[in-house]
């Protein structure tokens, strides 16, 4: 009767582990128009953020690269001149196992993201800040529904192609 609870009881699924090895700047570029015309003055900015995510696998066994790329346009409402423009690739290394292969794209595009954004977001802030702006604080980003529009995306690209000739 022991044995009952083992014999014919299907096997857990071994716990999703990830660890972030390292995240950093691979790239950055500021650029304060507003001071370089020489302008002054109160204006009520207009900002609008394009995010972009890639992931690759590393070398080493379960390690993935993830990056995030924010493009952050800030132009003022009343006149449509740029304030300023900011672009951030943030990467960070990610050791993931037990993930199932087909979930794997996923998840890197999901999870990891998440686990990056609160850094990206400080940065952000201080480099709008140190800047001469007020800092930027961005608004949470919903990666699952960015990955839902960009697998969207990418099918009506695929239908929207016209089909391979012989």
């Amino acid at each position: 009767m022991g044995d009952a609870n083992t014999n014919g009881a299907p096997e857990a699924a071994p716990q999703v582990k990830m660890n972030v090895l390292a995240q950093f700047i691979r790239d950055m570029s500021f650029e304060n128009i507003l001071a370089q015309k020489g302008a002054q003055g109160d204006t009520q900015p207009d900002v609008q953020v394009q995010v972009n995510l890639d992931a690759r696998k590393r070398a080493p066994e379960n390690q993935y690269e993830v990056v995030m790329k924010l493009k952050i346009d800030s132009k003022a409402k009343e006149s449509g001149d740029q304030l300023f423009l900011l672009e951030i690739e943030y990467a960070g290394v990610f050791v993931v196992e037990n993930v199932p292969e087909e979930q794997i794209h996923p998840f890197l595009l999901i999870e990891c993201p998440r686990m990056l954004f609160p850094f990206v977001r400080r940065i952000v802030a201080d480099v709008t800040r140190d800047g001469g702006f007020p800092p930027l604080n961005l608004e949470t980003i919903d990666f699952l529904a960015l990955y839902r529009a960009e697998l969207q995306r990418r099918a009506a690209a695929s239908q929207a192609e016209p089909q391979g000739t012989a």
